[in-house]
C-alpha cells in the first residue's frame, strides 16, 4: 500500500510539473506574440514618420537647388524626391527600430506589463527573442526586397538629377577626360590582360566613344606582348572597335593602320555603373559586378563595402532592438523617461558615428572592407547584450 501511494504521489507531481511547464511555454509564446505585435506597430509607425520627415527635408533641398535651373520644374523635383524615398527608408530603418523599440518597451514597462511577466517567471531573454527576430527579419526584408527597388529608383533619380540639377557631366565626366581600365584578353593564351588608356571619353547616343587610345596587351606574367595605338575607339556590343589602329610588337616594325576588334565583358552601362554610386546597384547584382570590376581594373572597394553593409543591415537592426530594450525596460521614476530616451538615442547616434567612421576607414583602405562593414553592428550587439545582462542579472 505504501509503495503504491508513493508511486501515485510521484506520478501526480510529475503530471503537475508537466502542466506547469506547458502553461509556462504557453505564457511565453502568448507574451512574445503580444510584445512583438506592439513592437512592430511602433517600429512601422516610427519608420514611416522618420522617412517622411527626412524625405521632406530632401525635397526642400532639391527645391533650393532647382531655383536657379529653369528646366527643373516643380513636377520634376517631386518626381526625383519620390524616387529617392525607398533609399531613404533603407537608411533610416535601424533608427526606426531603435525609436520604435524605445517607445514600445517603455510603454509596456510603464503599464507594469513587463514587470508582471517577470513576476510570472518569464525572463527578458525569453520575451525579447521574438521582437529581436522581427527586427532581424525587417532588416532582411530591406536588404533582399527593398534594395532592388531602391537601387532602380535611385538610379533613375540620379539620372534626372544629373541632367537637370547638376552642372557636371555625370559619372563619365572623368578626371581630365581620361579612362584607365584593365580587362581579360581572351585572344591571348593561356591567360592575357589588356590595359586600355583612352582620352576624350564621351557618351553619345548610348555609345561610349574615345579620342586617342593605347592598349597594352600582357601575358599572365605581365610581360608586354604588343601595343595598339589608335586614333579613336568606341565600345560596341561585347567588343572594342579601334579605328586607324597600329599594332606594335617588340623588335618589329609597326603594322599598317587598320580596324581592330578586341573582345570585352564591358558594356556602356557597366562602365557608367563603375563610376556611379554603389547605392544604384541591387544587392543581387553586386557580387557579379564586383567580380567584373576587379577583372576590368576598376576599384571595387566602394561596391564591396556597400554590399557588406547591406548584408550587415539585419544584424544592425537586431542590435538596435536590443539597445532599445536595455534602455527602456527599467522602471522609470522622476525624470527617468527623458533620461531613458536620451540614453537610447545617444547610443544610436554613437553607433551611427562609429559606422560612418569605419566606412571612411574602409574606403581609404585602412581597414578591411568586411571589418569596416560588420564591426559597428558587432560592437553594438555586444554593448546591448552587456547592458541587458546588467539590467536583468544585476
Amino acid at each position: 500500500m505504501v509503495q503504491s501511494f508513493v508511486q501515485a504521489v510521484i506520478r501526480a507531481a510529475s503530471s503537475g510539473n508537466a502542466v506547469r511547464d506547458r502553461g509556462r511555454v504557453t505564457l511565453t509564446i502568448t507574451l512574445s506574440r503580444y510584445i512583438s505585435r506592439h513592437f512592430m506597430t511602433a517600429v512601422t509607425a516610427a519608420w514611416v514618420a522618420l522617412s517622411l520627415l527626412v524625405a521632406m527635408f530632401d525635397f526642400l533641398e532639391l527645391l533650393r537647388r532647382s531655383a536657379s535651373k529653369p528646366d527643373a520644374t516643380f513636377a520634376l523635383v517631386c518626381e526625383i524626391a519620390a524616387l529617392r524615398i525607398p533609399f531613404i527608408m533603407i537608411q533610416i530603418l535601424p533608427f526606426a527600430v531603435l525609436l520604435g523599440g524605445l517607445l514600445c518597451f517603455w510603454r509596456l514597462t510603464r503599464t507594469s506589463e513587463l514587470i508582471v511577466a517577470r513576476a510570472a517567471g518569464v525572463s527578458a531573454w525569453e520575451f525579447l527573442t521574438v521582437p529581436t527576430l522581427c527586427a532581424l527579419l525587417s532588416g532582411a526584408f530591406a536588404t533582399a526586397g527593398l534594395s532592388p527597388l531602391s537601387s532602380a529608383m535611385l538610379a533613375k533619380a540620379e539620372a534626372l538629377e544629373t541632367t537637370y540639377l547638376r552642372t557636371g557631366g555625370g559619372p563619365l565626366a572623368l578626371n581630365g577626360g581620361q579612362l584607365w581600365l584593365r580587362q581579360s584578353d581572351r585572344e591571348l593564351y593561356p591567360r592575357g590582360v589588356a590595359i586600355i588608356h583612352a582620352s576624350g571619353v564621351a557618351l553619345r547616343d548610348e555609345q561610349l566613344t574615345t579620342g586617342p587610345v593605347s592598349v597594352f596587351r600582357l601575358d599572365d606574367n605581365d610581360h608586354l606582348l604588343s601595343r595598339i595605338e589608335a586614333s579613336n575607339a568606341w565600345l560596341a556590343d561585347k567588343h572594342w572597335e579601334f579605328k586607324n589602329a597600329r599594332t606594335i610588337r617588340p623588335d618589329q616594325l609597326p603594322d599598317a593602320p587598320k580596324e581592330i576588334r578586341l573582345p570585352t565583358d564591358l558594356t556602356v552601362t557597366r562602365v557608367q555603373d563603375s563610376f556611379a554610386s554603389p547605392d544604384t546597384l541591387s544587392v543581387w547584382v553586386l557580387p557579379d559586378f564586383i567580380a567584373l570590376l576587379e577583372r576590368s581594373g576598376f576599384s571595387s572597394v566602394r561596391h564591396r563595402l556597400h554590399y557588406h553593409s547591406l548584408l550587415a543591415l539585419p544584424l544592425f537592426c537586431a542590435t538596435m532592438a536590443l539597445v532599445a530594450a536595455g534602455f527602456s525596460m527599467r522602471p522609470t521614476r522622476r525624470g527617468g523617461v527623458a533620461k531613458m530616451i536620451g540614453g537610447g538615442v545617444s547610443m544610436g547616434f554613437i553607433l551611427f558615428v562609429i559606422s560612418k567612421v569605419a566606412e571612411e576607414f574602409g574606403q581609404s583602405g585602412a581597414l578591411p572592407v568586411t571589418l569596416a562593414a560588420w564591426a559597428p553592428a558587432g560592437a553594438g550587439l555586444m554593448l546591448a547584450v552587456a547592458l541587458l545582462l546588467h539590467t536583468e542579472d544585476g
